[in-house]
């Protein structure tokens, strides 16, 4: 009898150990359980904010500099539009292809479609200087500046004018400037995934499954740069300007297998150096600047 009694916490053991092998080789048989080999899509939107940036314009007659110049983003907010094949490229957007390299780590392509907007109801210093000839619109901008304040709303110095006596008034607006179709940040990013799904009790990840996820990244910017710059006629093509490298956080919920939604939240640094302006090709820009984005998308995982 005593023996038996022995062998009791033996048999509960191994029916314990049995029990869980048999839950995990149920896991392990899920189809989201192993990621490897699968391809994903996804298509969502951003928000973003900017560090301020110090741009220099220059060109055959000139040569200066906005000091921290602030910029912002143009949403769309919740539109049709993200969906609407004829005007997707109109909100700020988010679009991704990638490949399992294994069961945790991916490799993937993408665009992040951003927009960025010089702030123009600010003052901003400018130093250096412009010498237009006399049949350029711009000309009433001619003079050296020193950490000059000019606001950027009204194209016009707050002290003193400028060094031609001119205060203008009615003319061209010293300075518009955006990227606004748009800031585009191509990109190859490197991604691990990790499922939680254990830490909220959810045993079938098939049907919904939580994961990390977190990535580098790096690429080139290639905007679409709109510039008013002293009057001139603006450039009007994509033009490869900079790179940029990004890190992201973020975490992924995905449904009946194929299915998913991801939030994240990115940042990384723009180096742009060979910005276009103006259709002449001695007129350029250059700024180097930090981003943050906040991204929802949607997206499909799935093995062809």
């Amino acid at each position: 009898m005593k023996n038996k009694f022995l062998f009791l916490p033996f048999f509960l053991m191994c029916f314990a150990v049995n029990t869980f092998a048999q839950e995990e080789i149920a896991i392990q048989d899920k189809y989201a359980a192993h990621n490897k080999g699968k391809f994903f899509v996804s298509w969502g939107g951003n928000r973003d904010s900017y560090s301020k940036s110090d741009v220099t314009f220059r060109g055959k007659d000139y040569n200066f500099t906005v000091d921290n110049m602030t910029a912002h983003d143009k949403p769309k907010g919740w539109h049709v539009d993200y969906i609407n094949p004829a005007k997707m490229t109109i909100p700020q957007t988010n679009l991704k292809f990638g490949y399992f390299i294994n069961d945790h780590y991916s490799v993937a392509i993408g665009v992040d479609h951003m927009k960025y907007v010089m702030t123009q109801n600010q003052t901003a210093n400018v130093t250096g200087y412009i010498n237009l000839p006399d049949d350029q619109a711009g000309h009433i901008y001619n003079g050296d500046y020193n950490n000059t304040p000019v606001d950027m709303s009204q194209g016009g110095a707050q002290e003193g004018g400028y060094d031609n006596g001119v205060t203008p008034q009615n003319g061209p607006a010293f300075l518009m400037y955006e990227h606004t179709d748009g800031l585009n940040y191509v990109n190859t990013e490197v991604s691990r995934h990790d499922d939680i799904s254990k830490w909220f009790g959810l045993p079938n990840i098939d049907k919904v499954q939580i994961n990390l996820t977190e990535g580098l990244g790096a690429g080139v910017l290639y905007p679409k740069t709109n510039t008013t710059l002293l009057g001139k006629e603006r450039h009007d093509d994509f033009h490869i300007s900079g790179f940029g490298v990004s890190a992201k956080a973020g975490i992924n919920f995905t449904f009946f297998k194929y299915f998913y939604l991801q939030g994240e939240l990115k940042g990384g640094y723009i180096n742009m150096q060979d910005i276009r302006t103006t259709v002449s090709n001695e007129d350029k820009a250059s700024q180097d600047f930090f981003f943050f984005q906040r991204i929802i998308a949607v997206g499909g995982i799935f093995r062809i």
